[in-house]
C-alpha cells in the first residue's frame, strides 16, 4: 500500500480538493500534492491531521480496501497476561528484539513511539477514562 494513494482515494470519495486539505490541516496544497503523488511521505502527525481533515480515525489511512481487515483468531481471544508469561509470548519478545535490532534508529524510534501511544490509550480505556480522540469528537 502506498500512504499517497490511499489518501488520493480517500479525500476523492469525499468530494473534497486538494484546496479543501489544505484548508482543513494548515498544509500547503503543493505538499498534499507531493504526498499524493509519492514525492514525500508524511509524519504520523501528518496523517493525523489528514485523518481529521477526511473525518477518519487514523486507522483508516492504513489499509487497503474499504474495510479494515479482521483481527487473526488468535488475537480474538487472546488473554489480558503479558506477553512474557507463556511460552508463545516469550518467543515472540525474542523474535521481536532481534527485528527491532536490525531495523534502522528511526524506523526503531517510530515502532515504539507508535507501541507507545497505543499501551497509553490502552491503559486509558481499562481504567475507565475515554481516550481522548473520542473527547474531541
Amino acid at each position: 500500500m502506498v500512504i499517497g494513494d490511499r489518501l488520493k482515494t480517500l479525500r476523492e470519495a469525499n468530494d473534497l480538493s486538494q484546496g479543501d486539505i489544505e484548508k482543513r490541516t494548515g498544509l500547503l496544497r503543493c505538499y498534499v500534492s507531493r504526498v499524493e503523488n509519492g514525492h514525500t511521505v508524511p509524519s504520523v502527525e501528518t496523517l493525523q491531521e489528514f485523518a481529521r481533515a477526511l473525518k477518519l480515525p487514523l486507522y483508516h489511512l492504513m489499509f487497503d480496501g474499504d474495510k479494515p481487515p479482521a483481527l487473526p483468531k488468535s488475537a480474538k481471544h487472546m488473554k489480558e497476561e503479558s506477553l512474557e508469561s507463556s511460552r508463545s509470548g516469550a518467543l515472540l519478545m525474542r523474535k521481536l528484539v532481534s527485528l527491532l535490532a536490525k531495523m534502522s534508529p528511526d524506523d526503531r524510534n517510530l515502532v515504539l513511539f507508535l507501541a507507545g501511544r497505543v499501551s497509553k490509550k490502552q491503559g486509558r480505556v481499562k481504567a475507565g477514562r475515554k481516550p481522548a480522540s473520542s473527547l474531541a469528537a
